[in-house]
């Protein structure tokens, strides 16, 4: 039973620094995506997407990030089932992180977000990698047209509230799986507990307005 304890504290961790580092990816991916909204040229997105396409260091580390998901969604797994199979068994103490709504469904957000990443990665990753996209010129190139595409995309009703309803529920998984990581990391005491609690409901929020601004921007624009 020892041993099947330390395993699960084992995995958490796992997930939980997973998890993190896949946050520090979409804070990136965020800073880039929202580049198209200040410029009508598309200029600067589509100079940064070539930047990120073509700098072999973050190619290299493309590959990091797509462990990375693989790491989380896999430990996100085993754990759940090892949750399911110790029912009717639950602990006798929760930590506060297991006390909100949507830490029960963790699972289900996790598994909506995965559908619509997948969704996501199919309409815009694979295209650019192997679509053939539309050149534009500027001053200092020509480029491939990345940004056109998202615009088309984000021009589609039923992509545009699929892609928002996504992203909230992206923000849930975030703003419980924050506090979470750290509690699994050990960071858990009543000084410092509310704080990084504050902290990751304020990030989620943050990321998640940002998310949803660019494609309500496009479609309302």
């Amino acid at each position: 039973m020892t041993k099947i304890m330390y395993a699960s504290i084992t995995k958490k961790i796992i997930m939980s620094l997973a998890g993190l580092f896949l946050t520090s990816f979409l804070v990136v991916h965020l800073s880039i995506n929202l580049l198209i909204l200040f410029d009508d040229s598309r200029q600067l997105f589509n100079e940064a997407a070539h930047f990120m396409a073509t700098n072999p260091l973050i190619q290299t580390f493309q590959w990091v990030l797509f462990l990375g998901f693989i790491i989380h969604i896999i430990v996100g797994l085993i754990l759940q089932i090892q949750n399911w199979l110790a029912r009717p068994v639950r602990y006798d103490h929760k930590g506060s992180s297991e006390l909100s709504f949507f830490s029960k469904y963790m699972i289900h957000t996790g598994a909506i977000v995965f559908i619509f990443l997948i969704i996501h990665f199919a309409n815009f990753f694979v295209k650019a990698k192997f679509g053939h996209l539309a050149e534009i010129q500027y001053e200092s190139g020509t480029y491939e047209d990345l940004g056109i595409l998202v615009v088309q995309l984000f021009s589609d009703t039923g992509y545009v509230v699929f892609y928002v309803v996504a992203i909230l529920l992206l923000g849930f998984h975030l703003e419980h799986g924050f506090q979470s990581a750290f509690q699994s990391l050990g960071l858990n005491h009543s000084k410092y507990t509310p704080v990084i609690k504050l902290a990751g409901t304020l990030f989620s929020i943050a990321l998640t307005a940002g998310y949803i601004a660019i494609p309500l921007v496009i479609y309302f624009s």
